[in-house]
This record gives C-alpha cells, sequence and structure tokens, in this order.
C-alpha cells in the first residue's frame, strides 16, 4: 500500500513515488508555519474569561498589582465551575483542597494587606477562618462547606488589599508584623504566594474534572 492507503498502478510505481513526495511536501509546508499564525492570542482568551491582563507598559507598582489581579482572577475562574462536593475533596496526603486553599488566601490577604501594609490592630483585621497566625484552621473543612461562600469571601478580602494598596508607592516602609518590609516587598511576595497556590490548583481541578490550562 501506498502512504495513502490506495493502490499503486500496476503498470508504474510512478504514481506511488508522486503521491510520497506530495504527502511530505504538504507536511514540511505544514510544520514552516509560524507557530503565531495558528496559535490564540492568549491576551483574547484572558479577556473573554474575565481576567484582566497585567500592563505591558506601566511603572513597577501597576505592574505587580496587575499580575497580582491576573492571578486572583485566575483562582477564581477555575474554581467557580466546581462543586461544594468537589472543592472539598482532598486528593493529595495532606488537608489541601480548593475551598481550604481559598480561604488560607483570603486570610493571607487580610494578614498582608491589613494587618501589615495597613497596620490595622490584630483584633480589626477581620480574619475569617484562622486568627492569622496560626493558620491550620483554615485547611480544616466542616462538613457540608460551601465553595460559593468561600469564592465570595476571597473576593471581599482582594478587595480590601486593593483599597490598602491606594496611594502607596513601592519603596514605602512598612512597619506592622515582626520586620520591616516594603510595599514593593509585600506586592511580589503576594504575586509568589498566590502563584505557587494557583499552580497547586491547576493540578487539583485537572484531578476533579479534567480541566487543564491556566
Amino acid at each position: 500500500m501506498t502512504a495513502t492507503g490506495s493502490q499503486p498502478d500496476p503498470a508504474s510505481s510512478d504514481g506511488a513515488v508522486e503521491d510520497l513526495d506530495t504527502l511530505v511536501d504538504r507536511l514540511a509546508a505544514e510544520q514552516s508555519i509560524p507557530e503565531t499564525l495558528t496559535a490564540e492570542p492568549a491576551a483574547t482568551d484572558a479577556a473573554a474569561e474575565g481576567r484582566p491582563e497585567p500592563p505591558l507598559l506601566a511603572g513597577e507598582q501597576a505592574t505587580l498589582e496587575g499580575f497580582l489581579d491576573f492571578l486572583r482572577a485566575t483562582l477564581l475562574w477555575k474554581a467557580a465551575p466546581l462543586s461544594d462536593e468537589q472543592a472539598a475533596r482532598r486528593q493529595v496526603g495532606s488537608d489541601t483542597t480548593v475551598t481550604g486553599m481559598l480561604r488560607h488566601l483570603a486570610d493571607t490577604e487580610r494578614y498582608w494587606f491589613r494587618e501589615v501594609l495597613g497596620g490595622v490592630p490584630l483584633e480589626d483585621v477581620g480574619y475569617r477562618w484562622s486568627d492569622g497566625h496560626d493558620t491550620d484552621g483554615e485547611w480544616v473543612l466542616p462538613a457540608g462547606a460551601s465553595l460559593q461562600e468561600a469564592l465570595a469571601d476571597y473576593r471581599s478580602a482582594t478587595e480590601q488589599s486593593r483599597s490598602q494598596l491606594s496611594g502607596r508607592q513601592p519603596e514605602e516602609e512598612l512597619h506592622g508584623g515582626n520586620e520591616v518590609r516594603t510595599v514593593r516587598w509585600v506586592l511580589t511576595h503576594m504575586v509568589e504566594e498566590t502563584a505557587r497556590h494557583a499552580g497547586q490548583l491547576d493540578i487539583l481541578v485537572e484531578l476533579l474534572d479534567g480541566r487543564t490550562g491556566e
């Protein structure tokens, strides 16, 4: 049989050779198409999903806040389609679950942006799932834990974080917590923290319902 599955002309092998050459030429041409012409732009996909793209030309703080907001929106977008049962399901040896992760991240936002950056007294920070320091309780879910409640609380915590950043400068020193830090340090740390958990969420969601990607 030829490469195309058709029977060759018994009178000549030229037809088979020509078919193979044509196939090779076509495959070579397809492989030479630039990837940029065949791939969907990531920005268009993210925009369609309601995730804000970080600015390409902006100052230091706007860039850091842009990446943090993109990651926050990615967490919400990936987690939202799950059921309460799926989001509370343990799939690794630890207590890590989707709902627990959102609870953890909400109180982490409150710690860094209200207690440390905002200088809000501990009793007024408004921790929802822990006291902000002993964080084990964030991951331990009661029966029937609501994913939607965790999503709404995470949105609320991030809105409070944005309000604390208003009018701040990257080099401003912060004296809340154990050590003196800058606004730049807190923002960079929260990009790292949120990105780490977003990667974990990718794996959990793929195990739960098969969705992949960012």
